[in-house]
């Protein structure tokens, strides 16, 4: 009898920082040069952690910036193999629509090379995940109602 790859069912909470500027509503991505990628920031809860929690400690890790934590906007899932064990993971996203209270863009951390700020339509063009583009215009047409 053959036997199966466990499924891993993994969970991580990010969020959509969104400002107004002269040129209009701006959001942060987190790019890295190898391989390429622009991405919202995200990321896996410490023990004891709320997703709303998770979702603010991670965006401001990750971004630099103090963050408001707004509505939340959904989620996403995807399915991937685990390079170390194989392991087949189901992993679901939980966003959050967040507003930026201070800091700054060059504080964030070293798991991303650059982060910045792109208008709603250059970021929308910029994310290399067709489902992160979704919770961008989620988002945005959430903070507009």
């Amino acid at each position: 009898m053959a036997s199966r790859t466990p499924i891993v069912r993994l969970e991580s909470s990010g969020g959509v920082v969104r400002r107004v500027e002269e040129r209009g509503a701006e959001v942060i991505l987190c790019g890295r040069r190898s391989p390429s990628i622009w991405a919202l920031p995200k990321g896996a809860p410490d023990p004891g952690e709320t997703r709303e929690q998770t979702a603010v400690r991670e965006v401001e890790e990750e971004t630099g910036l103090r963050v408001e934590r707004g509505e939340y906007i959904g989620s996403i899932d995807y399915w991937f193999v685990r390079p170390g064990d194989q392991a087949r993971c189901h992993k679901t996203v939980h966003y959050y629509l967040m507003h930026p209270t201070g800091g700054h863009e060059s504080l964030h951390d070293h798991e991303f090379d650059e982060v910045r700020w792109f208008t709603a339509e250059q970021a929308c063009e910029a994310l290399t995940y067709e489902n992160e583009v979704k919770i961008v215009q989620e988002g945005l047409a959430l903070a507009s109602q």
